[in-house]
Parts: C-alpha cells; structure tokens; sequence
C-alpha cells in the first residue's frame, strides 16, 4: 500500500490547517488531536491487519471477522423472473414486500411497514416468528392473494448468523432491541417456515436468507454488472464481496463446482482482537467504555454513525476541559453523552463546502450555545477543523479496507455498491473515499454507486438465483464439500410453549426467567441504515 496524508486533497474537500488568532492555542490544539492523523506506516499496518484477519478467518482461524459463507455462488445475469414475497426484518419496524421481476428488472415492489411490540421483541421467539407470519396473512390478504398460493419467498434478517445453506442459518444472538432468547441457536428460516404452515400458508418456500449487505451487494449487481462488493455505512457498518471459492473452506452440504460466492465479512468487529489498537486514541477508548458494546465492534466505532457523533463530541469535550475552546461558555450547555448525533458531523462538515460557518452556529443553536456571546469565529474554526479529522480517519479507514478487497480481486474495473445514511448525507465522504481508494489500488479501475434497499430488492432477487442454482444443480455433478464439526447444534426443549436453548448461560433461560449475559449485543451487529 501506498502512504496518503491528510494534504493530498484538493479545493474545499482539503481538511484546512487551523489558523487561529491566538497561534499559540492552534498548536496546542493541533498537537492533542495529532494523534487522530494516520502516518503512512499505520496505514499500511491496518492494510495488512485486514489482510491477515480475513486470510485466518477464510482457513477457519481464529479472527474478528466472520467472513461468513452466504452461498450464494453469483449474482444477477439478467434473467431473473417471477413474483416473490419477501421479509425485511432488522429493526423495529420490518417489511412485507411484494417484487414482481422480468428479464433481471423490477417492474413492481409493493410493501407494508409492521410495528414489532416491545413484547415481541422480548419475549417468546416461537410468538415472535408467529407475529411475522400473521403480517404476512394480513399483506396477502390487502393485495388479494389467496394464502394458499404457492410462494417463493426471500428472508433478509439482518442479524448476526452463522448460516449452514442459502436457506438455513442459525442466529448466533439478538441485537439492537431484540432479545427473545428462546431461539438463539435455532435455524430461522426453519422458525419462519413452521410460522408460516401453522397460519395456513404451506405452500409459500423460504428459498433464501441473507443479511442487508448482501442484499446490497446483489442489488447493486443488478444495476451495474460489473457490481463485486456491497458496503453499508450508515448507523451500522459492514461489506460483502465476491469471492473466489477455491479460497472458502467452510462449505456445509454439497458442492456443485462453485466458481465463486458472496462472503460476508462483518467487518465492523474488525479489531476485537487488538490487531488495530495502535490507531486507538484516548477518545476511541472512552466512547468504548460509554458504549453498550464494549470491547466489541472495534471498527464500528472508527466509522459508523452510531459512534461517529459521540467520538466528536468527545474531543471536543478534551478541549472545553483544556480550556481551548468554549471558554466563555457555561460548561453546563456542553451535549451530554450520546447526545451529539452524526448528523450534527455531516452539517458542521457542509460549512467546509460552502466556506461559511451557517450550519455550525445551527447545530450550536440547539445546545442554547449563542454566537458572538458564549463562542465565536476561532471556537467555529476549531469545532470544524476536530470535526473534519474525526470524518477524514473514518473514510481512510474504509477505504484502506475498500482497497484490500479491490486489490485481491482479479478483474481490473469493479464497481461497488453502497448504501447507509452515513455514505448519503456526509457532504465529504464520498469524494474523499474516491480519492482514498485510487491511491490504494492505483491499478484497479472502481465506481462508487449508491444502490439503495438492498434489504428488500435483494431478498426478491436471490430468491430468484435460488430458483436458477436448484433447478441447475438438479444436474450438475457433486462434489466433495469441506467438513464441519457439528458441535454448535443445540438441543431443544419447551418452557411453556416457547422453544429453550441450552447456550451455556450466555442467552437462554435460567430457573424460568430470561437471562442475557450482554443484552444481546455480540459480535455481529448488523447495520442499519
């Protein structure tokens, strides 16, 4: 790899040298925040940090990716066709959705948002699944489709899995506000699939499983053929790529003489094992200690937009502490922890384009910080330029990662598809990882293409590549697949009607009660939008 600074860009998109009126505070501050600034070195180790992790974790060595086998062996080809349902679930609200696909194009996507209850949420995973198939009734039953029609149906269910087939993954853990622990450790698609027969539709088949990045991926793939990686950036972080098979080791089931498959890396534990600590700031560490996930998710927290305000808020936190700025203010107006969301990053960052300070008193106005009276021109000079090093590691950071994908990859012209509200609404982002990446793999021809609702189109799509590899391989000589060690199955039993899971007391039930050694976090948090 080659070494980049923080100098190489160009116009409004450089990150301007702090000038201030007092030069002696600009070094100042300029020395503490030094340390957010990668040297050449340290990008090259990140470079070859990613690099080792996911060579470990693809021969099944110990690492903080997954690298997670999605087997799905290709992408869109342009003769995709059919109707299919399909289930967004990933937060709070999921989807039941409608695609009508011809000739590898869209023609219809209808959808219906459904609230998911707190009890839902929390409780009984087996009531949880019966909730979703009773939606499903309810959209069928809105777009006058009798219940007994026969169905493929794609399943995107952005939690962390370990998934065995194209359709069948086990849930290593809940995340976010989920937590029915009940189901850790159970195939998914098997609890969909049984919901499903229980309220009387038989005949719909759960033909895949896959993540929102992976979705992506293969929506952008439809949009642009030469489409090989899918990345969000949003309140989560992830990519997904395509991958050579000969270089997977994990493969349950049988081979069919796979050229390829979409691998999941889950890149947002990137760093969990300590690999990257020496680009971790006192700031990194304590965002971390305040999180809900410590010790975990090592990445996300360099880059994604759960985090990206609060590690911004921090340093700026040292500085009010330090006397370097706000010193005429009331420390009291300063945002509390988790206060100082992204957004407030992306508009201060606007001010960089238009080269004026409009959106920074903005942000400022709703901490009741007034202008010219509790902060003035040098304190705006000093929030834009922490708030433009804490932005420029994240995009370097991506795109060090970006570039390692590209630069193992045999084709010279790859595009690569993004979604997120970080990648959308960050005014810098964008130009700054165009211009990261080519220095990165000077040799490789790319395109950043903004592909959006991977999470619904997706699961359409490779339910339809699920439909042409079946009925392919229904002649295609078998091969020998790699052996898995079986150990991770569970045993199952009932509590009241509701499946337990034996999982050594990390997530199941105890004496009766609901027991969750982390709130469900683990490493594998998905990445929402």
């Amino acid at each position: 790899m080659c070494g980049i600074t923080i100098n190489n860009q160009e116009g409004n998109y450089k990150v301007e040298d702090l000038k201030l009126k007092d030069a002696q505070r600009a070094t100042l501050v300029k020395e503490l925040l030094r340390k957010l600034i990668l040297n050449k070195d340290q990008i090259h180790r990140v470079g070859e940090a990613f690099k080792d992790e996911m060579r470990a974790a693809l021969g099944e060595q110990k690492s903080s990716l997954q690298m997670e086998n999605t087997y799905i062996p290709e992408l869109p080809d342009g003769t995709e066709e059919g109707t299919f349902l399909a289930l967004d679930l990933g937060g709070t609200n999921f989807r039941v959705i409608l695609l009508e696909l011809a000739r590898g194009q869209i023609l219809k996507e209808e959808f219906k948002f459904y609230h998911i209850s707190d009890e839902a949420r929390l409780g009984c995973g087996i009531e949880l699944f019966d909730y979703l198939a009773d939606c499903v009734k309810d959209f069928m039953g809105l777009k006058e489709i009798p219940i007994d029609s026969k169905m493929p149906m794609g399943f995107t269910f952005s939690f962390p899995m370990k998934q065995h087939s194209l359709h069948s993954a086990e849930l290593v853990t809940w995340t976010k506000s989920f937590n029915c622990p009940s189901v850790v450790g159970r195939d998914v698609v098997e609890l969909l699939q049984n919901s499903l027969k229980k309220h009387g539709m038989e005949n719909i088949e759960v033909l895949c499983i896959l993540n929102d990045t992976t979705g992506t991926l293969v929506e952008g793939a439809r949009l642009d053929k030469k489409t090989r990686i899918g990345m969000i950036l949003g309140t989560g972080s992830n990519a997904a790529f395509l991958e050579r098979a000969e270089r997977v080791q994990h493969w349950e089931g049988e081979r069919h003489n796979e050229k390829h498959v979409i691998i999941d890396i889950e890149w947002g534990a990137f760093g969990d094992k300590g690999t990257i600590d020496f680009i971790r700031t006192e700031y990194d560490k304590e965002v971390d200690n305040g999180s809900l996930l410590k010790n975990s998710f090592t990445f996300e927290k360099y880059i994604s937009g759960k985090y990206l305000g609060e590690v911004c808020r921090v340093v700026l936190r040292d500085l009010v502490d330090k006397g370097l700025l706000f010193s005429k203010a009331s420390k009291e107006l300063f945002p509390a922890p988790w206060k100082f969301g992204t957004d407030n990053v992306s508009h201060i960052e606007e001010d960089a384009l238009t080269g004026s300070n409009t959106m920074t008193v903005k942000v400022f106005d709703k901490f009741n910080y007034k202008f010219n009276e509790d902060y003035d021109e040098d304190d705006i000079k000093l929030i834009q330029y922490a708030t433009a090093l804490v932005s420029y590691r994240a995009a370097l950071l991506v795109s060090i990662c970006t570039a390692v994908l590209l630069n193992r990859m045999n084709e010279k012209d790859i595009t690569i598809a993004v979604d997120g509200s970080v990648y959308k609404h960050h005014p810098r982002l964008k130009r700054w990882m165009k211009q990261l990446i080519k220095e990165l793999a000077p040799e490789k021809e790319f395109h950043l293409m903004l592909a959006e609702d991977g999470s619904g189109k997706g699961a359409g799509l490779v339910s339809s590549i699920a439909q042409r590899i079946n009925a392919r391989n229904d002649e295609t000589p078998i091969t020998t697949a790699h052996t898995v060690n079986n150990d991770h199955k569970r045993h199952h039993h009932q509590v009241n009607g509701c499946a337990k899971v034996h999982t050594n007391g990390v997530n199941g039930f105890h004496n009766g009660k609901i027991t969750s050694a982390v709130n469900g976090h683990t490493n594998g948090y998905s990445n929402g939008h």
